[in-house]
């Protein structure tokens, strides 16, 4: 009877141990080793992504018994929690991961969704351990706490978009000439008085005296250009066109007498085969166009001259019309015409537009230091040009505004659909936070502002090294942000720029490189802007400099 006894009292302590075993891995919670990877959490393309490493030692995990453990982030303002994990012993029949008795390591990938407020937070696993019979009767495991989280750091690119105006063709200097041309009989280098005195040559004298009269030109430099016409052999015209050039330096002389200008560069031109097929261009010809194709199969003038000649009724014409013009010299005036400055073009664009053309107008917009100048200058050469350059600009001026819905509408009014206007389409969309659309913008836009801009789509995609790739070369912002998050810590000094954005991503730099006194120096600077102070308050980057 009394081993009866105590085969029932030993029975009964089983039954016990049995009964008790969610109990019994409640408080042996602390023999189980947990690790994550990464120990502090990382946002990237706006998940959390850890992997978490359960070690349950020997004895620890009843057969009979289930484990749920739920991940939960812990947060300034909540808590998110992953899906259940559960495990269960040897012995259950059920369809959970198996964890044996004799100890086992799990590992598990976990993903969150970040919210705002992550930025301090841990991670944390909670368990719950039951009878896979009877579950009702549960214990609830201590919360082990795994991790700490979350680096923000790839939300300070800035995502505003790079975009540019279209130029405008203004001239601050504008090369200008005048010009007047005596004449010369068939094979003559005598230069007739009345030459002299042709309305060709007034215009040129008058235009002298207006040139030293008006302030905003400058006489560059002057020419004196001898020809001959392209019909009587090539030596002969040569020799021609040489002795004109001397006749008319002399003419160039009594033309000038009296007035200060310096002396001419004397050429020499010869045959006037470019003016001959000007001319022709030019005239009324039946044949011109078979002229002008047979100046173009030939280029040894002797062969030219006898293939024009070869058509008789056009030859006659040319003889009449158009060589005597050749027989000539040219006297020209090289003129700079000094442009109105940015201060004359801001005060015309008030007081008088309309004196200006589509390029000064588009001039003084670029000029403007204020958004709202700019949209009324870009409108008013709209309005007055129907210019598209204008309309694309007028978009690039509601956008840097951060006025998005005009934009919009300035855009969907541009004629044209080049890589600029794919560019800002791009923006549109990347502000708007449809990644894959703006991606395909600037894929399809493929200029420089547009690789830029794709860079800011890979690093919010998490693909930080194509962004450094695109943006090693460039300096700003979003390059030295590229360059931090592919740990090319170093390039990020000379990358940043010293604005308070920058200034932050070089403290963030600092920290990770352990240079305490740079942190306190470049943060600074970063939290003259309210918003980065803040920031800077709770980043997991300055844990160790607060």
């Amino acid at each position: 009877m009394k081993s009866l006894k105590t085969l029932a009292a030993a029975a009964l302590a089983l039954t016990a141990v049995a009964c008790s075993s969610p109990e019994k891995m409640a408080k042996q919670a602390e023999n189980v080793t947990v690790t994550c990877e990464p120990a502090v959490l990382e946002v990237v393309a706006g998940k959390i992504e850890a992997t978490v490493t359960v070690t349950y030692p020997a004895d620890y995990f009843n057969p009979r018994a289930l484990l749920e453990v739920t991940p939960v982030i812990v947060y300034d303002g909540g808590e998110a929690a992953a899906p259940v994990l559960t495990y269960q012993g040897e012995k259950v029949k059920d369809n959970y991961k198996v964890v044996s008795k004799d100890g086992q390591t799990v590992t598990e990938k976990l993903t969150f969704d970040y919210v705002e407020g992550m930025e301090q937070s841990y991670l944390e696993l909670r368990g719950v351990a039951k009878k896979a019979k009877n579950i009702k009767k549960s214990a609830t495991l201590p919360s082990k706490k795994v991790a700490d989280g979350a680096n923000t750091t790839y939300m300070l690119v800035k995502t505003s978009g790079a975009l540019s105006y279209k130029a405008d063709a203004y001239q601050d200097v504008i090369a200008q000439s005048a010009e007047g041309q005596i004449l010369y009989s068939i094979n003559s280098a005598d230069v007739a008085n009345k030459q002299l005195k042709a309305q060709s040559i007034k215009d040129f004298q008058a235009a002298l005296d207006e040139i030293k009269a008006n302030e905003r030109k400058t006489l560059k430099g002057t020419e004196v250009v001898a020809y001959a016409s392209p019909d009587g052999g090539e030596e002969l015209n040569t020799k021609l066109s040489d002795k004109r050039s001397v006749s008319a330096e002399k003419a160039w002389n009594k033309v000038v007498k009296g007035k200060e200008v310096a002396a001419p560069e004397v050429k020499s031109v010869g045959q006037d085969w470019e003016g001959f097929q000007e001319l022709v261009s030019e005239s009324d010809i039946q044949d011109k166009d078979l002229i002008i194709r047979v100046l173009n199969m030939y280029s040894d003038p002797a062969v030219r001259e006898s293939e024009i000649k070869n058509i008789s009724e056009v030859y006659t014409e040319l003889k009449k019309g158009v060589l005597p013009e050749l027989r000539r010299a040219r006297f020209i005036a090289n003129v700079e015409y000094k442009n109105y400055t940015a201060e004359e073009l801001a005060a015309l664009v008030d007081e008088n537009i309309d004196v200006l053309d589509e390029e000064a107008v588009l001039r003084a917009a670029a000029n403007a230091k204020k958004l709202d100048k700019k949209i009324e200058l870009y409108k008013k050469a709209i309005e007055k040009f129907d210019s598209d350059r204008a309309q694309y600009n007028l978009a690039v001026a509601y956008l840097q505004k951060g006025d998005n819905a005009a934009a919009k509408k300035a855009l969907a009014a541009v004629k044209a659909d080049d890589a600029d206007v794919k560019n800002a389409n791009g923006v549109l969309a990347l502000r708007n936070g449809d990644l894959e659309a703006a991606a395909k913008a600037f894929a399809a836009a493929g200029n420089d502002d547009a690789k830029a801009n794709q860079a800011v789509v890979d690093i919010l995609n998490g693909n930080y090294s194509a962004a450094y790739a695109a943006l090693k070369d460039q300096k700003g912002c979003n390059a030295a942000l590229a360059a931090l998050l592919t740990d090319n810590v170093d390039a990020v000094y000379a990358k940043a720029c010293s604005c308070p954005h920058g200034s932050y991503i070089k403290a963030v730099a600092a920290a990770r490189q352990g240079k305490a006194d740079d942190v306190k120096k470049y943060l600074e600077v970063a939290c003259k802007d309210d918003a980065l102070k803040a920031r800077a308050a709770k980043d997991i980057e300055f844990a160790d400099y607060r």
